[in-house]
Order: C-alpha cells, then sequence, then structure tokens
C-alpha cells in the first residue's frame, strides 16, 4: 500500500515505524521543509505538504491536524476523509485485548487515567496506560499485550475528531469550552468528544460527571450502560468519606492530591474501575497513595518561607481557579501565556472573588494586556506586568512580591507556545529556576 504519514512528531514517528513493513511504500509529509526523517525515506515537505493526496492508499493523520486541512488542501477530492486513519483508530483495530478504558474531558485526564491505572494495578491487573498522556498508542502494542490485560488512553479532541471506535468503558470528565483556535465552535468540540462513546454497543459503560450537562450529553450518546460520578450509583462524596455503592473507600483526609476539583477525578477513577473490580483495599490504596502527576498543582520546594507550586499544565482559565481555591493561604499567581482571544470575562469575574487571598498576580504573554484590561473592569488593582520574556524574569517577578508564609504559583491559565515550547517546557523551566533560588 501506498500510506502517507501526515505530520512527523510523535505520533508520526510511531506510524511510520508501525507502517514500515514488507508491502508498503511510505512517505512522510510535513510542514517542516527541514524536517530530519530516517535514512531513505520519501518525503513531502513543506506549505505543500497537503497537496495531491489522493495517490495515496491510506492516510495517517497525527492529531494536531485537523481533517478540514485535509479536505481543504484537496479540494477535487471530497472524499479524502475516507482515507484517513489514525495512530488511536489503528491501535483499537490492532489491540489484542478489548478491555480497554478510555478517558476524554476538558482537564484532569491525565490524573483519572494515572488514578485508573493504579487501582487496576493494585488490584492484581495487568495494565496499559498511554494515549494523550504520553506513550503513542501504537507504541503501546510493543509491550505484549495479552487478550486478559487492561489497556487505559486518555484522549483529547485531536485523537477523538475522527475516532471510529469505542473503548469498553469511556470516561467523560468535566466539559468546558477549550481549543476553539482549533475547532470550528464549541459543538464541534463537544461533537469530538461524543466519538468516544457513539460506536460503543449495549455491552459497553458510558461513565460521565452529574454535576456538568455537557458532560452527560456526550455520554448520552452511547447506547451503552450510563453510569454518572458524583451522584449514585457512582463514587460520590457523602460527608467526609468517599464512598461508591454504600461502601466507603477512603476519607477525604487521606486524599493526597490538591484541590476538591480533584474529588471529581478520584469519584471518576473509582466508579470506572468499580466496573472491572470491586477490591476496595486496592482502590483505596491507589487512592491514598498518589500525590499528582508533574506540573498540576505540583509542590515545588519551600525557600525563605515562600512555597513554590508548579501548576503549568493549567492552559485553562478553570484550571487555575482551582489551583487558587486548592491552595491555602496568601499567593502570588503567576497568569498568562499565548493569546486565544477566550472571553476572559469570567475568568477575571474568578479572580476577583479570590482578591482577599491573592497578595499579587503576574501578568505574563500575549495574552497580558487584555487580561489586565478585563481585571480592571472588576475593580482589580493587585497585578503586576513584568517586561520579560525568561522564566528567569517570571520567577523574580513573583519572588518580589511575595511574604513569609505566601504560595507563589505559576498556574497561567493560557497555552505556553508564545514563550516556551509547551507546557512541560514551562514547567521545566519554573522548576529549574526554583531549584536554584
Amino acid at each position: 500500500m501506498k500510506i502517507a504519514i501526515l505530520g512527523f512528531a510523535g505520533q508520526g514517528q510511531s506510524a511510520y515505524e508501525y507502517w514500515s513493513t514488507s508491502g508498503n511504500d511510505l512517505t512522510i509529509c510535513d510542514m517542516n521543509s527541514e524536517l530530519k526523517v530516517p535514512d531513505g525515506a520519501k518525503t513531502q515537505l513543506g506549505q505543500d505538504y497537503l497537496k495531491n493526496l489522493d495517490q495515496f492508499d491510506v492516510l495517517v493523520r497525527t492529531p494536531i491536524l485537523h481533517p478540514r486541512d485535509i479536505v481543504a488542501a484537496n479540494p477535487e477530492n471530497p472524499n479524502i476523509l475516507d482515507k484517513v486513519t489514525s495512530n488511536t483508530n489503528e491501535f483499537f483495530n490492532a489491540c489484542p485485548s478489548k478491555n480497554i478504558i478510555g478517558v476524554t474531558g476538558t482537564k484532569g485526564k491525565g490524573t483519572t487515567s494515572t488514578l485508573i491505572t493504579r487501582m487496576l494495578q493494585s488490584a492484581g491487573k495487568r495494565v496499559h496506560l498511554g494515549g494523550n498522556i504520553g506513550i503513542p498508542p501504537l507504541e503501546l502494542l510493543k509491550d505484549d499485550i495479552q487478550p486478559d490485560d487492561w489497556v487505559v488512553l486518555e484522549l483529547a479532541n485531536f485523537q477523538l475528531i475522527d475516532l471510529k471506535y469505542s473503548p469498553h468503558i469511556a470516561v467523560c470528565l468535566m466539559i468546558s469550552a477549550e481549543h476553539l483556535d482549533w475547532h470550528e465552535d464549541v459543538e464541534e468540540y463537544i461533537a469530538a468528544k461524543q466519538q468516544l462513546f457513539i460506536h460503543q454497543t449495549s455491552d459497553d459503560v458510558a461513565i460521565y460527571y452529574a454535576k456538568n450537562e455537557i458532560s452527560e450529553s456526550i455520554a448520552d450518546a452511547s447506547e451503552g450502560e450510563q453510569i454518572p460520578y458524583f451522584d449514585i450509583p457512582g463514587a460520590i462524596i457523602k460527608g467526609d468519606s468517599v464512598v461508591i455503592h454504600n461502601q466507603e473507600i477512603c476519607k477525604i483526609s487521606e486524599i493526597k492530591l490538591l484541590g476538591k476539583h480533584n474529588w471529581q477525578n478520584v469519584c471518576a477513577a473509582i466508579t470506572a474501575v468499580w466496573q472491572v473490580t470491586q477490591d476496595v483495599a486496592a482502590i483505596k490504596k491507589a487512592v491514598t497513595n498518589f500525590s499528582g502527576l508533574p506540573f498540576r498543582i505540583e509542590f515545588r520546594r519551600e525557600v525563605n518561607g515562600i512555597r513554590y507550586y508548579n501548576d503549568s499544565f493549567a492552559s485553562q482559565p478553570s484550571a487555575t481557579i482551582a489551583a487558587i481555591g486548592a491552595i491555602p493561604g496568601n499567593k502570588v499567581v503567576i497568569i498568562g501565556g499565548h493569546e486565544r482571544g477566550l472571553d476572559l470575562t469570567e475568568f477575571c469575574k474568578s479572580l476577583n472573588s479570590y482578591k482577599s487571598e491573592i497578595r499579587k498576580i503576574v501578568v505574563i504573554g500575549t495574552s497580558g494586556d487584555r487580561i489586565v484590561q478585563n481585571l480592571k473592569k472588576f475593580g482589580f488593582k493587585n497585578y503586576v506586568q513584568p517586561e520579560t520574556k525568561t522564566m528567569e524574569g517570571v520567577v523574580a517577578a513573583g519572588s518580589a512580591e511575595a511574604q513569609v508564609g505566601d504560595a507563589v504559583i505559576l498556574s497561567p491559565g493560557f497555552a505556553s507556545f508564545d514563550m516556551f515550547k509547551n507546557f512541560e517546557d514551562r514547567g521545566k523551566q519554573f522548576n529549574q529556576v526554583v531549584d536554584a533560588l
């Protein structure tokens, strides 16, 4: 077969290796004309990398490439998307185990997926974790997946938009509008999430956040059993305990994850795992030992009586508000990043509601001017906007405003692309600077 690999980042490289078998003729198509490729690889690079794709039998789409861009570059072939597959689609097709749990949502996917994995492992299951969380799905196939194994996939809208399969257990966390610079509108964003559920059968399970109407409507696309969490019969918070089916899993005080928003993730994970095993001891062990993933409200260190927290993963305003609510005491919050034109009214209104706790907001990035404008609408004056484009300058500005007992929190609420490669680069630079204080 003639196969085009559309985009040669992490998942594109994984796809190239996977399809590099006898009988396949591969071509790497990528915007980067200076791209380094394997020796002898055929290429179609540069601005026209998506043109003339009808010559290929299969098109393997990298997640960040929107399907509409493939159509736009091939107007003579309106059915071009019939040839498109993806890393995720091929994984579902080839995976030896059908015991797959897929997790989506606006925030909390990585935390919930990791919790599910640890709970199942604690119960003695062999589990494979991947997807958007770091390991491309096709890379998981190298791990000798057996039919009785379990697979947990964190799946973002980029992977879901053209998904042709659904997992046995699908989980939808809290949903709010995001990635509207990639999607045509919020309806398309929601439709992408629905793909996780829409191919389920009556034998499958759809789990959703009961307090979010969008989450419920997404799960409603499933023909399987629909189970809410944060409501009966799923896992709930009852008094000072986490409970499911009238069985206490643990006390809230035993949860190491910071913030009430993480109670949702804990309940989502418990509800999903409960469909596999009711091993209360195993579930409790996982919940009470997991303190979180890197760059998610991560306590880094204390310097001269000031605590530093790394929440670089917060690329959406609601995540920033959750972090502010999760960390006690007075705080200096570093906010801002890549300008995406989001409506900031509710964000800045929420920030203003925490004004008694926020000693200062350090505003950074290309979104900075609009953040300041919206803060002023609510009379919020405790902000600074340093003229710096380095993490050293950002941390210095935050430290200068903090007093003994305060927390300095990097929780941008925006994507990182104006100043950093990605949220991981932003987080690593923050840690390096803080570690050097």
